[in-house]
């Protein structure tokens, strides 16, 4: 039987191989999107800076490659709404070799010597020849000059609290272009919002140096997680059964302390002045400390916990049995991980190739939105019939649009394009999701598959570890790729669809927030609702069936299908399992991430030294413990999701034994001498003969 188990994949072949091919295609396509927008886009669109004739700021090659910063002539205009529409603040923009570092308005520089320092932020070539109110309606020089730092290439107000006023730099007021003196707020109002930016760029650099100093410390916080994964792990094998009983004993006490609680203020409250009034007489109250002042609070309470108390004692005396198979596969699986350690390194190979997937999916998502052409349209301050039309920069001067509407200037305005490709780049975005959702649970059912099938020869291995592969984990992976791929890719699909419609389903919402339509929000509520809850049972049931593979090589729908009657016929053994390793992979959880992060907090806050002043110098101590914390975690959590795959195939192997399996020397059971015990069942020896 074993050796008959642990060939089958050869004598059945390969399942869905119609969805394995359609896989290809579909990786092909994708491949094909990535070409289109790899030779279409680019990232340098994202990255630096544009001045008004849609020119990069700062790059080699180009006349503005000593000009690295990117000044606003009114940064104002910024907190225009135009800015989220079309991604271009609009007032003019030019490239600079550095931001102004100094209060000047146009009508004082203008006859000073000051007008070579202010004509730099003009528009390239500006010429004194105009007068000044030409000179500022046409766009050519800003009005003031403020005193501005750099950020990402871009030149924002140096903003700054004296005395409980926000100030730019050392003034507190500033000249416009007809002499008249404002308060800067007026300028602060439209470049407070970059404050932040500044704020958090300093953030950024002290939490960068906290991490350049503590890395190698936060290290081994994480190398300490692993290790206490890993031997919690291995005392699972021992004490599984002691922690579980445990847990129950304490429920059991606590609700019975809750009772007499509950008994004890019922008798105290006996006499007291308006302890009797009934809760319908009382109605609802905004304070709910008044509830606990009547006798009637209390018996509810008490009458609460003595049902939870009862069911909880009657659940233990009628699945008794089904908790020790519990606790007995939970320590099988613990012997399963120790024959195959190496299944505890596989997450690893599930996050690199998970980590490639999001790799490509983001590129070409950043080439497919830079893959646009520039844009020009005719911008005019006064009323134009070609305000909005596009244009071409170089030939505009001379073009009847200039002679029609002579004060009208042609200006960048967005990026895009009115092509066939570029109409066809929503679809290539959503596209380019779906093929991330695909791949991506086509890894993590990979996974799945290589995990179950290693732990399922370790199961029907009739003598434990002697009929085990060489190596098993290696030979569930290539009969994965090999025979399975499209059932992989089945599964995948089906999960894929329903979160790229989750996915369209979340953009509605969005859109539909700023609509007075209440049944449409009630519509989109339920119908998220309801995918979420099919997105759960499809990942559900995908798990399974990719157990059922992993067991005998049979296509998807076949292994979903067996896999699904096999837990329904028992299901109150399911539900035990379930809730049983639930609470073990909880507390190893807690137990894990609290002892690595109160050692952390301790350690960086300097209450317990290794050596003389041995935690580094922070600007902020919990910078180094968060993370800590929340790698211990995914740590704690890539380690614990082996051992539930473990846990989760040897159940449905179990089942199966018990289904197919009588005992006979023909039909011999595989499960453990723990298991056979718990449920009187015994192998019979072959005749002699």
């Amino acid at each position: 039987m074993g050796a008959e188990r642990q060939h089958y994949y050869w004598k059945l072949g390969c399942t869905d191989v119609i969805c394995c091919v359609f896989l290809l295609l579909a990786i092909v396509g994708y491949v094909a999107v990535g070409i289109i927008a790899w030779t279409h886009g680019d990232p340098r669109k994202v990255i630096y800076p544009t001045d008004s004739r849609g020119e990069f700021c700062g790059q080699r090659g180009t006349k503005n490659a000593n000009k690295p910063y990117l000044f606003y002539f009114n940064i104002v205009k910024c907190a225009s709404p135009l800015v989220l529409l079309e991604f271009q603040c609009p007032t003019p923009q030019i490239c600079v070799e550095k931001c102004p570092d100094r209060y000047l308005t146009y009508l004082n520089a203008r006859n000073s010597r000051d007008f070579e320092y202010f004509k730099q932020f003009c528009v390239p070539g500006f010429q004194n020849n105009k007068g000044v109110a030409e000179v500022l309606r046409d766009g050519d020089c800003p009005a003031v000059l403020t005193p501005s730092q750099p950020l990402a290439q871009r030149c924002f107000p140096a903003i700054h609290a004296h005395k409980g006023v926000l100030m730019v730099g050392n003034e507190t007021t500033y000249e416009d272009g007809h002499g008249a003196r404002k308060n800067v707020t007026e300028l602060v109002e439209g470049a407070k919002k970059a404050n932040w930016v500044l704020e958090a760029r300093q953030l950024a650099m002290r939490i960068f140096e906290d991490y350049t100093v503590s890395w190698y410390w936060i290290v081994i916080g994480l190398v300490i997680a692993m290790v206490m994964s890993l031997l919690f792990i291995i005392l699972l094998r021992f004490l599984a059964g002691i922690m579980v009983w445990v847990m129950i004993i304490m429920v059991i006490l606590v609700l019975g302390y809750g009772i007499i609680h509950c008994y004890m203020e019922y008798s105290r409250l006996r006499g007291e002045a308006g302890s009797d009034v009934s809760l319908v007489d009382l109605g609802f109250q905004t304070d709910l400390r008044v509830y606990l002042h009547l006798r009637q609070t209390w018996m509810a309470f008490m009458i609460i916990l003595s049902i939870l108390e009862v069911i909880i004692i009657l659940l233990l005396i009628f699945l008794r049995k089904r908790i020790l198979i519990a606790i007995a596969l939970i320590k099988e699986a613990s012997r399963a991980i120790g024959y195959v350690m190496c299944s505890m390194l596989y997450p690893l190979v599930t996050f690199f190739l998970l980590c490639l997937c999001i790799a490509y999916w983001a590129c070409i998502a950043v080439f497919l939105s830079t893959s646009n052409e520039t844009v020009y349209k005719i911008f005019d301050d006064v009323a134009c019939p070609l305000n909005g039309k596009t244009c071409n920069p170089e030939t505009f001067p001379s073009a009847n649009e200039s002679r029609l509407c002579p004060k009208a200037r042609c200006q960048f305005a967005f990026y895009g394009g009115e092509s066939g490709y570029h109409r066809a780049l929503l679809g290539f975005q959503i596209f380019n999701v779906f093929m991330f959702f695909w791949l991506a649970n086509f890894v993590l059912a990979l996974g799945q598959v290589t995990l179950a099938g290693a732990f399922a020869s370790y199961y029907w291995a009739l003598r434990k570890p002697d009929d085990l592969p060489a190596f098993p984990l290696f030979s569930a992976f290539s009969r994965a790729l090999r025979y399975h791929t499209g059932s992989l890719a089945f599964g995948a699909l089906i999960l894929a669809i329903v979160q790229i419609i989750r996915v369209i389903l979340e953009y509605l919402d969005q859109r539909l927030k700023a609509a007075e339509n209440n049944f449409a929000k009630f519509l989109m509520t339920c119908l998220k609702c309801c995918f979420w809850c099919l997105e759960k049972f499809i990942k559900f049931l995908n798990r399974n069936a990719y157990i059922m593979i992993a067991i005998y090589g049979t296509n998807f729908c076949t292994s979903a299908k067996n896999a699904f009657f096999l837990l329904m016929r028992n299901i109150i053994r399911v539900a035990v399992l379930d809730k049983v390793t639930d609470f073990l992979f909880l507390l190893g959880k807690l137990l894990i991430v609290g002892s690595v992060g109160i050692l952390a907090f301790f350690f960086f806050t300097h209450r317990i030294r290794i050596v003389q002043d041995t935690a580094p110098p922070l600007n902020y101590y919990w910078v180094p413990i968060l993370t800590v914390i929340i790698g211990s975690y995914l740590i704690a959590h890539g380690f614990f999701s082996v051992y539930g795959m473990c846990v989760d195939t040897l159940f449905l192997c179990f089942l199966e034994d018990l289904e197919r399996n009588d005992g006979s020397a023909e039909r011999p059971y595989f499960m453990s001498s723990t298991l056979k015990k718990l449920l009187n069942k015994t192998n019979k020896k072959p005749s002699k003969s």
